[in-house]
């Protein structure tokens, strides 16, 4: 009697396991269906930013949230805990956006809506004459997506919520030369498109006779009615509720339970250690002068500079094929995808940081990309380098992308979408890799990992100081300027890029001390049987997740390991 009584509450709990994995699964399914119409309505019109569209938004959003409720994660196991942690996490932070509004400034340092504009043109392969109309019907959609851009604009000035005029001035340099070249973005994939001349036509007198009438309405209203109401002030918390919007950002940026202040007085203890570490290679060197003159010496040598756009590349390429020769000692599995080193794009360049990874595609035929900035090249020193590109290209974001990308039988949001704390960590874990892989063969090499490194743990200070506690562009730059060996151009685009996105900057830093602080922990609590490849394997085994849920993930593993 009593085995069956057993038998009987275990096969109960199993059915009851299996109801809230069947619930668990109707939510992503819904999740991901909304998600599809969107990309689909896309393919013939900009995303959907009428007061109907965000409303619908908003409430389906509130629904699906409600009903993942409604499911017991303390039932759920391995990918179906992880598919919950992670989606209660997206679903919490887009209902958190609506409700502040954050719609009304749709602008940040590179562009905003208006660089989103220009990429979303740029890869798009129009198949056959179907895909062309849908692009028609797209651009014929501009006018109505750029005016409802305006109405929230307007809105969000009578609400106080406003982007600085700093970030206002940035995207209409952009939008000022998109129109200066006759908004050629938006012809671009008709290029190749199979189109017949007379479409072809048609293209030409909706961009001349409507859109670019229409671009030049938006840049007329950026300039003239919402530039002179923004205010010079560069903290988000200058606006209605800013200080709360940006705790909220600081919680999703981290993916932890962290204050404003936890970063911050995080950021001060990494500034001071990395200092120490910067200050004992000036020494060895056996420099003559303080650590201000040696940033100097950094700055102005030209020994550290390229000569030529084509050197700097040429030099990117020769370092990733160096990085690629240490991934079998760290890494079990790898990726399947090549990538390539290109220049950042001539049209975004002078805002653009270093460099950044552009995600290829295997279905589209389209590698991965490492961009390296070529523009302003006394700007560009040579000794950070080798810490960029371990940071863009491997063990860094194609690694980590492209295995996200090959993972089989995960919800597809799970494989695109994108945590910085997370992504961004393990870039910034890769520099600190390097130094483990012996990438830096020269003092001044290992002094760029640190100007790296040290520029992330400045973020943590300058971030929250300029958002949070009142700190000015000025003195925020300055604070840059003392600590990192950073080109001072560079240093004006990465503050200027940390005021027009409040909260991301900080999710370098947090995201690497989180995954070297698991490592040490499996390292302490596993001793001679820990395998690195193993513990690498495992961090990259599920995606972008939260924080708290990679923690979960090595506990149970060490835990695992050690029974």
């Amino acid at each position: 009697m009593r085995f069956c009584t057993i038998l009987f509450f275990c096969t109960l709990l199993s059915s009851i396991a299996i109801c809230q994995v069947r619930n668990l699964n109707d939510v992503i399914s819904d999740y991901e269906f909304h998600l599809k119409e969107l990309r689909d309505q896309q393919s013939n019109s900009w995303p959907g930013n009428s007061a109907v569209q965000i409303k619908e938004e908003y409430l389906h959003y509130g629904d699906l949230k409600r009903r993942l409720r409604q499911v017991d994660n303390a039932l759920l196991t391995g990918q179906d805990l992880i598919n919950y942690e992670m989606l209660k996490f997206i679903l919490e932070d887009k209902l958190e956006y609506y409700q502040y509004g954050a719609y009304m400034f749709p602008l940040n340092a590179e562009g905003g809506f208006i660089l989103d504009m220009i990429y979303q043109t740029r890869n798009l392969q129009l198949e056959d004459i179907s895909d062309a109309g849908d692009y028609l019907m797209k651009l014929e959609d501009t006018k109505n997506y750029i005016d409802n851009q305006i109405k929230w604009l307007r809105l969000g000035l009578e609400q106080n919520k406003v982007m600085p005029k700093l970030i206002v001035n940035n995207c209409l340099e952009v939008l000022r030369n998109a129109v200066s070249t006759d908004a050629a973005f938006l012809m671009k994939p008709l290029e190749t498109a199979p189109i017949d001349e007379n479409y072809n036509q048609k293209a030409k007198k909706l961009l001349t006779v409507e859109l670019i009438p229409w671009l030049k309405k938006l840049e007329t209203f950026l300039e003239e009615e919402y530039l002179p109401k923004t205010y010079d002030q560069v903290g988000v918390s200058n606006n209605k509720n800013g200080k709360i919007f940006y705790e909220q950002r600081v919680k999703y940026f981290t993916t932890l339970d962290m204050t404003p202040q936890e970063v911050y007085d995080t950021g001060k203890r990494e500034v001071a250690r990395i200092r120490a570490e910067m200050e004992a290679i000036i020494k060895d060197l056996e420099f003559k002068g303080d650590f201000a003159d040696f940033l100097k010496f950094l700055r102005e040598d030209p020994q550290f500079y390229a000569k030529t756009g084509q050197e700097l590349l040429n030099q990117a390429a020769w370092l990733s094929m160096k990085a690629q020769e240490i991934l079998p000692r760290y890494f079990n599995k790898l990726y399947r995808l090549p990538f390539t080193v290109k220049p950042v794009p001539a049209e975004i360049a002078p805002t653009y940081t270093s460099g950044r990874y552009s995600g290829g595609s295997q279905k589209d035929g389209r590698c991965g990309q490492y961009w390296v900035n070529t523009y302003n090249l006394p700007a560009r020193p040579t000794y950070v380098l080798a810490a960029l590109t371990l940071h863009e290209a491997v063990p860094g974001h194609h690694l980590q992308i492209s295995l996200a990308k090959e993972l089989e039988d995960l919800p597809k949001f799970r494989t695109t979408h994108y945590l910085s704390a997370y992504g961004e960590g393990w870039g910034l874990y890769s520099e600190y890799l390097g130094k483990e892989a012996g990438m830096y063969t020269t003092p001044y090499d290992d002094f760029g990992r640190l100007t790296y490194e040290m520029w992330r743990a400045c973020r943590l200070v300058v971030d929250p100081g300029m958002h949070y506690f009142g700190m000015t562009r000025e003195e925020a730059i300055n604070f840059m300027t003392e600590n990192t060996a950073l080109s001072i151009h560079e240093i004006n685009t990465e503050i200027d890029r940390y005021i027009g996105w409040p909260g991301q900057a900080v999710s370098y830093k947090i995201g690497e001390l989180k995954i070297r602080e698991l490592r040490s922990r499996a390292e302490k609590k596993l001793g001679a049987d820990f395998d690195i490849r193993e513990f690498h394997d495992l961090i990259l085994a599920n995606g972008s997740i939260p924080l708290m849920t990679l923690e979960r993930i090595v506990g149970e593993y060490i835990a695992s390991k050690k029974n």
